[in-house]
This record gives structure tokens, C-alpha cells and sequence, in this order.
């Protein structure tokens, strides 16, 4: 339920979650993990910790988020024990690369490209090679690498007043965590934000955003668990057009991408946010989990027929994740991706950068071959 407080002789509806944050500013006597163990015991430790944690004394590279990838392993070792330029070594990168996940259909086509230019002895080398399997990587990408501008497709030079975000993808991808990452990103830019907290099924998920929000002052609209989810993300509307907040964020229930009900859900979400702006949701944004593989495939396919999707986040890149998945969904589906997850951090959300992230995947140097 909506709660009210005073700023400058005004009243404006705020979350229960903002006025718990004031009131926890005030409890000198308790630290912010403590006041979360209170709200959610169940994921008060994870997200305190993070919360807590002292800010990182420089941002981590590209190469240094990637560098535990399979993929970067994988490559190297290809060329480690494949220093000469020939059939096997081409052979053996499409292997590769395939084990990667990157896909049947890109990894053909990549070292169908490369054996073609070696033929004309384009190549002095394997660096040379690995120089040239870059390039064709980066141009892979570069067509899908499209930042989320906020602005509506039936008027692309206005703003809509919220301008709305659906989250949605299979449990355990990381969408609330996401959605906290982007409210961040968008706040530091200037943005108004209100969060709405459709994941109803799952109560932990409301007290995460919630603590997002309690963190960096943003209003989360919340009801009871069990809540209908698409009555939640239109009081979230109403809420976010009343004090001209200039993007609303809706959480949704994590589900498998084969549910049909819960996929059915999404639709009513649409349908419902269109009586009060028919333009709405104007970015429907599909986490991936990096480390699923080409399971990425069918839940992209069968998300886009249920809601429309408009964009692609991939999270949990960082680590042992494969990565090539993002040239697989590049190669099928041409989506825009909009953000990398590269770590824990609101910073570690990167606007996808398709040579930064060659860069990382790709071992910097074979001997002295510079990459």
C-alpha cells in the first residue's frame, strides 16, 4: 500500500520501502545489514554485503571481468598447441568455438570466412589469424550493439512520461538484480525512477528491490504477496504519470519459458498497461543467463511470441561463463543487447560494447602478436 510524505509543502505517494529507508537513516544504533536481516532474513546477508561493501578503488576492465571465460581459455589453448597456420588449426577453432556457444551456424560461418582469406594468403601467421577472427567477431556484433534510448517507436523523437521498462526471463537469471542495477544507472544520469515490484510469487524478490530502493532513495510500488501481477505494474503506472517520474522499471515473476499460463501472464501485463498508455511497455528487456548456452535460444523464441521482446541483457559473463552465446542470439535473432552483467556491482552493468568484449574474450597476444 502507498504512503504519503511531506517535501516542500507537497504530498507525494512513496513506497513503503523509501520510508523505511528514512526511518533507517535515523536508527544510528543499527547498521544497514542489520536493518535488512530485520526486513528479509532470507537474502538480507547476500545484499548487504554488496551493499555495504566499500566501492572498489578502480573499475575492472573488460579483459579483466572476461579474462576466466571459457572461451578466452579455450582460444588460448587452441593456439598454444596450434602455432602453425593451417586445415587443423581451422579445423580445430570451429570446434572450439562451437564448445563455446557460440552456435553451429555462426562458428561455420566465421571459419568458413577465415579459410577463405587464408587461401588468398591474407594471413602470415596464427596471430595474424587471430587478429582477423577478432575483426570478424566485432562485425558480428556490431550491428546488434544498440544502447536503450528512452524513447517510444510510434514517436521516436518523444520522451513518454514514465517511459516503461518490463523486465522479463526464467528464474534465476538475475532480473531483480538487474532492474536495481539499471534504476542506479539511470538515477546517476539524472532520471526520476519508480520501481514496480511485480515479482509477486516469490516474497524475496519484493524485499530486494526494495532494499535497491531503501539504498538509493527510489520509490518501489509493492502490494501483498500473491498479488496480481499486472495490477501491481498499473498502480505502478498510475503512480509513476501522478508525479511525472520519467521511467517506471516492472519487475515480473521468474517462469519457464514452457509455462504456458505464466507466459500468458505477460500478455495480460500488455493489455493492461495499455489502457492508460497504449505505447506501454515501451522496452520489454530479456535477461539471459550467460551460462545457460544455447537453452538461450529457445527462451529468446519463445519470450519474443509471448511479450515482444525489444532488447537483451546477459548477465553472470564474469567468471567461468562460456560467452559465445552472445554471438549465437546475435547470429538467430539480431535483438538489440543493450547491457553485459560483468559482476555484482550497479557499475559492473555495462552498455554493450562489442570490441570491448571481443577484447576480453580474446587472448591479448600470441607471442609477440599482438592482438
Amino acid at each position: 500500500m502507498l504512503k504519503f510524505w511531506k517535501k516542500k509543502g507537497a504530498e507525494e505517494p512513496v513506497s513503503d520501502a523509501v520510508e523505511q529507508g528514512q526511518e533507517a537513516q535515523t536508527a544510528k544504533s543499527q547498521t544497514l545489514s542489520e536493518i535488512l536481516l530485520e526486513a528479509a532474513p532470507a537474502q538480507a546477508v547476500t545484499i548487504a554485503q554488496m551493499l555495504d561493501a566499500p566501492p572498489s578503488p578502480a573499475k575492472r576492465t573488460w579483459r579483466e571481468r572476461l579474462a576466466g571465460s571459457v572461451f578466452n581459455r579455450d582460444v588460448r589453448d587452441l593456439f598454444a598447441r596450434h602455432p602453425k597456420l593451417d586445415e587443423a588449426l581451422l579445423e580445430e577453432l570451429e570446434t572450439t568455438l562451437i564448445g563455446a556457444d557460440v552456435g553451429i551456424a555462426a562458428s561455420t560461418e566465421l571459419v568458413e570466412t577465415l579459410r577463405r582469406r587464408m587461401g588468398k594468403r591474407e594471413f602470415a601467421d596464427a596471430g595474424a589469424l587471430l587478429t582477423a577472427l577478432r575483426g570478424e567477431l566485432v562485425a558480428m556484433l556490431q550491428p546488434v550493439a544498440q544502447p536503450l534510448m528512452l524513447q517510444s517507436e510510434q514517436l521516436p523523437f518523444v520522451i513518454p512520461k514514465p517511459f516503461v521498462v518490463l523486465v522479463v526471463g526464467v528464474n534465476g537469471v538475475g532480473k531483480t538484480t538487474t532492474i536495481g542495477k539499471l534504476a542506479r544507472r539511470l538515477q546517476t544520469q539524472g532520471r526520476s525512477v519508480v520501481l514496480a515490484a511485480g515479482d509477486t510469487f516469490r516474497a524475496a524478490a519484493v524485499e530486494q528491490l526494495k532494499s535497491w530502493g531503501e539504498r538509493h532513495a527510489i520509490p518501489v510500488i509493492a502490494q501483498g504477496s500473491g498479488a496480481d501481477s499486472a495490477s501491481v505494474i498499473f498502480d505502478a503506472l498510475q503512480s509513476a504519470r501522478s508525479r511525472d517520474v520519467d521511467v517506471l522499471i516492472a519487475d515480473t515473476a521468474g517462469r519457464l519459458h514452457t509455462q504456458g499460463g505464466l507466459m500468458d501472464e505477460l500478455s495480460k501485463i500488455r493489455r493492461v498497461l495499455a489502457k492508460l498508455d497504449a505505447g506501454a511497455p515501451h522496452e520489454v528487456l530479456l535477461v539471459i543467463d550467460g551460462t545457460t548456452g544455447q537453452n538461450a535460444i529457445s527462451q529468446v523464441r519463445q519470450f519474443r511470441a509471448a511479450i515482444g521482446v525489444t532488447g537483451l541483457v546477459v548477465t553472470k559473463l564474469d567468471g567461468s561463463a562460456k560467452g559465445g552465446v552472445v554471438f549465437a542470439l546475435a547470429k538467430e535473432f539480431g535483438l538489440p543487447i543493450r547491457f553485459l552483467g560483468l559482476g555484482e556491482t550497479a557499475e559492473d552493468l555495462r552498455e554493450f560494447d562489442p570490441a570491448a568484449f571481443v577484447d576480453g574474450l580474446l587472448p591479448a597476444s600470441l607471442g609477440h602478436a599482438e592482438v
